[in-house]
């Protein structure tokens, strides 16, 4: 896997590429709160081959360095910024879950390198959200497996249980130990665009499922209200992971924001 540095800090990430195509230009994903790459699995599939993909494993999970905890949300916007800056990456066009969702509001306030935003189950501010639901200790998959149903909607888990044995299987592989999750929940605990939403111009899509309970739907409504160039759509009957239980409907959104927004000559 190739590396990039910022500060000191190595972060590890995957690059599918198409055989031609814009090499300055990628689709990057960003992580939530302790979770490995699995959790863009289902966009994965969607948008590679139309496009560049990156997909960096976020401080302290996987490949990546763990350094010392205190760090913010505008640390992992800077090695988000690393990580593209290694691939030359001119326009990025930012996928984020919750705590990804944060670092791509970041990344857009600190750069011009953000050329539109997907923000998937993500606040204005860290108090409204609770990740405590969203990671569970991949040292007890006793827990790892209790999560899915905060995660997953009763629907999905009882039409699809063989994918939530994969899932928890790719859990207990990938996701962060217990001080990387602490780490990513004080970065989401220090975060709040609340008052500086107006100054995020980048075009952001604003995906929600209606009964995510970790981060009420409420708050991406108000997150896409906020944005000036803010554009919402709910899934019906979700929860946190939209973007596994309803793939379609969520790379459907997708496809159509990247095919709308790359080379947007407002970005």
């Amino acid at each position: 896997m190739p590396h990039a540095t910022n500060a000191g800090v190595e972060i590890r990430y995957e690059v599918d590429a198409p055989d031609a195509g814009d090499s300055d230009e990628a689709v990057v994903f960003c992580g939530d709160v302790g979770l490995g790459a699995w959790q863009f699995g289902w966009q994965h599939a969607a948008l590679t081959g139309p496009h560049t993909v990156v997909t960096p494993e976020t401080r302290g999970v996987g490949q990546s360095d763990a350094p010392p905890a205190p760090y913010g949300v505008e640390a992992l916007a800077a090695d988000l910024d690393a990580v593209c800056a290694a691939e030359g990456i001119r326009n990025a066009h930012l996928v984020g879950y919750g705590l990804g969702g944060m670092v791509a509001l970041t990344a857009a306030l600190a750069s011009s390198r953000p050329a539109s935003l997907a923000l998937i189950g993500t606040p204005p501010a860290g108090d409204a959200y609770n990740p405590a639901g969203v990671w569970a200790d991949p040292s007890d998959p006793a827990a790892v497996e209790g999560s899915l149903s905060g995660l997953l909607s009763p629907d999905f888990r009882e039409a699809h249980p063989d994918a939530l044995s994969r899932i928890a299987e790719w859990r207990l592989a990938e996701d962060a130990d217990r001080e990387t999750y602490a780490a990513h929940r004080a970065a989401v605990e220090g975060f709040d665009l609340t008052d500086d939403l107006f100054e995020v111009t980048t075009p952001a899509l604003v995906v929600h499922g209606t009964d995510d309970t970790a981060c009420p739907v409420t708050a991406g409504e108000t997150l896409a209200e906020g944005l000036p160039r803010g554009e919402f759509h709910s899934i019906e009957g979700a929860r946190h992971l939209v973007g596994v239980e309803a793939s379609a409907a969520v790379n459907d959104l997708l496809v159509g924001w990247l095919a709308e927004h790359a080379g947007d000559p407002f970005a």
